[in-house]
């Protein structure tokens, strides 16, 4: 991991710890607020490191960095040469209008790269050294099981709100727009896209559960 990337996967922490902490700690007070960002710490962490364990796998390197949006039309001149920070930008006007009601924690994306001595391997599975779509959607993939992972172990310790914020992540991951991990799965494998969906609704609807909302 580079400077660059640990400085992208901080931010998102912070953010996540705050667009998170806005509806309790208005509720609760700012002493919910330590724990909240220690939840933020422990999902991103799983979220990235199931995702570099996965590349690692298939002999591949995997890099993070905070979402940013270049193109905003179709015509070739709608393009920003500096991108805009939307991994930053609209969690945090999301959580601020709705007091934080509305969570949107798409922060991060993942680009892949396949290692140097990947190309050193000439019979097998790994018999060519690109990185493919397929790849892609399979790295993502293990970022989702990640998260589910880190949602049944934060429901077996009695920490209800990492569950919820476990879902809420996993939702805007899987929105197949821009950059987002959500976009790797989609066009690199709909059968992974569709059984990631299924498991991420399952989520979801439990989180509501805990929450009272059924």
């Amino acid at each position: 991991m580079n400077k660059r990337e640990f400085l992208h996967i901080l931010g998102a922490i912070l953010i996540l710890g705050i667009t998170s902490a806005f509806a309790p700690s208005l509720e609760q007070g700012a002493e919910v607020i330590p724990q909240i960002l220690t939840y933020s710490l422990i999902l991103v962490a799983v979220a990235v490191a199931s995702k570099k364990i996965g590349a690692h796998l298939l002999d591949a390197d995997v890099e993070h960095e905070l979402w940013t949006l270049h193109r905003f039309g179709f015509k070739k001149h709608h393009y920003l040469s500096q991108g805009f920070p939307a991994g930053m930008i609209f969690p945090l006007v999301l959580s601020l209008f709705t007091l934080g009601l509305i969570k949107f924690p798409a922060f991060l994306t993942y680009e892949t790269r396949a290692a140097t001595h990947r190309a050193a391997k000439r019979f097998g599975f790994y018999s060519y050294a690109a990185m493919t779509e397929w790849h892609n959607a399979l790295i993502g993939a293990l970022g989702m099981l990640g998260l589910w992972i880190l949602a049944f172990l934060a429901y077996l310790g009695g920490h209800e709100y990492l569950v919820q914020m476990t879902a809420w992540y996993a939702v805007a991951s899987m929105i197949p727009f821009s950059k987002l991990d959500g976009t790797q799965l989609f066009f690199g494998s709909r059968v992974l896209y569709t059984l990631c969906l299924l498991g991420t609704t399952i989520l979801v609807i439990y989180a509501l559960l805990l929450a009272g909302k059924f």
